[in-house]
């Protein structure tokens, strides 16, 4: 005969989270990644720029009931002839790549917040912020094309001009 109460009580909920062992983020040694977690969450998501399977064989019923020919199947088999990557954003296969601004900067800033957190109307003309680092997630191709320059490398450009 049961005894009073549950039969099973391995299986039942501990209570709320904070009070589960296995609550916490993942550690880097579980990780089947050699990055870390925070690093995923830094990297963000970017879909694809077009959809998948759209061009492929077989979307439609038609296509599906007519099947694929072998031909068509071997062709598929075969591995497309990629052009050579390139160093960076930009090249051209033949061209001369990507031109650099020296004025840019090769650091790339995260996001870019007012002192008053916008809070306020700006009463300068310059536009003053600071870097807040990379929000979990993947930049807008705007925020991508910010770049900070060392103060360093500034005075060094100030006192390269002659005075005029």
């Amino acid at each position: 005969m049961m005894s009073d109460g549950r039969a099973d009580d391995v299986y039942q909920p501990t209570g709320t989270n904070e009070e589960q062992e296995d609550a916490a983020p993942l550690d880097a040694q579980d990780s089947l990644d050699e990055r870390g977690y925070d690093e995923m969450l830094d990297e963000g998501y970017s879909p694809p720029e077009k959809p998948l399977g759209v061009t492929k064989h077989g979307t439609t019923a038609a296509e599906q009931r007519e099947r694929e020919t072998l031909d068509e199947r071997l062709a598929e088999e075969t591995p497309d002839v990629e052009a050579p990557a390139g160093d960076e954003v930009g090249d051209v296969q033949d061209g001369e790549g990507e031109p650099i601004d020296p004025e840019a900067g090769t650091d790339r800033t995260g996001r870019l917040v007012a002192p008053d957190e916008g809070a306020h109307t700006d009463t300068t003309k310059e536009v003053i912020a600071r870097d807040e680092g990379i929000d979990a997630g993947a930049a807008g191709a705007e925020e991508a094309a910010v770049h900070t320059v060392p103060d360093e490398q500034l005075e060094a450009e100030d006192d390269a001009e002659p005075d005029r």
